[in-house]
């Protein structure tokens, strides 16, 4: 019996947290917006503005965020069980951006402030906020494997859009060009190992978050059951 108050306790907490997070979310994504719709940051390198930052990988996958941290609220708040597997494609997208940009697209371009204006929060605090939130999420039964390659996908459909347009109206100029990542500066097939590569973080970010969400879970005393109610 104390085990079990001691479970849903933590559970309670955790759901709490979570809400508080997911506040954040939303509140971060409308901010992030907000300046995006303004001028292009300068000394970011990105001539776009307005709707036209919507062609960014980095600006779909925080607004989807901030969008499944909108309805997770509204879930909770109607006691409506939320599917965990919308969270985990939400947080992979702004996670692979967070380490896209960490890891590749500042190393390769030092010139350029990635953090400037909008950026800020769509590089930084919306993923970092995010990938806590997941971390903390309690979930009833255990977010399923397969869920990993759901949450990858994003970046293939978003990949194949990207290669499609380049295809049809070719990569173009600075400032105009189809090409805004760059991924082709060194040559069609660097850029399909760059794609390539891209997926397999895609897909590696979805499994290490899914699997610190299960340990942290575990560590706290309510590890998530298989789907049909069974303990893994």
């Amino acid at each position: 019996m104390k085990k079990e108050k001691s479970e849903t306790s933590t559970r309670d907490m955790r759901g709490n947290i979570s809400l508080i997070f997911n506040i954040l979310i939303v509140a971060f994504t409308i901010t992030g917006t907000v300046i995006m719709m303004g001028k292009a940051a300068n000394g970011t390198g990105l001539t776009s503005s307005g709707l036209e930052n919507l062609k960014y990988y980095t600006v779909l996958s925080n607004e989807f965020c901030g969008l499944v941290a909108l309805l997770w609220i509204v879930c909770r708040l109607l006691k409506i069980k939320f599917p965990a597997v919308l969270k985990l494609i939400a947080v992979t997208g702004v996670a692979l951006t967070f380490f896209m940009v960490a890891c590749f697209l500042a190393p390769t371009y030092p010139d350029m402030n990635m953090y400037a204006g909008g950026n800020f929060w769509f590089h930084l605090v919306v993923p970092v906020t995010a990938m806590a939130e997941f971390l903390l999420l309690k979930t009833d039964t255990k977010i399923p494997f397969k869920a990993t390659f759901i949450a990858a996908s994003s970046s293939f459909v978003y990949g194949i859009c990207y290669v499609i347009n380049i295809l049809i109206n070719g990569i173009g100029k600075w400032p105009d060009t189809n090409d805004w990542y760059g991924f082709l500066n060194w040559g069609y097939f660097i850029g399909f190992v760059i794609f390539v590569c891209t997926l397999l973080l895609t897909w590696a970010v979805a499994c290490l978050l899914r699997f610190l969400n299960l340990l942290i879970a575990t560590f706290l005393g309510s590890r998530p059951k298989r789907a049909g109610g069974k303990d893994k």
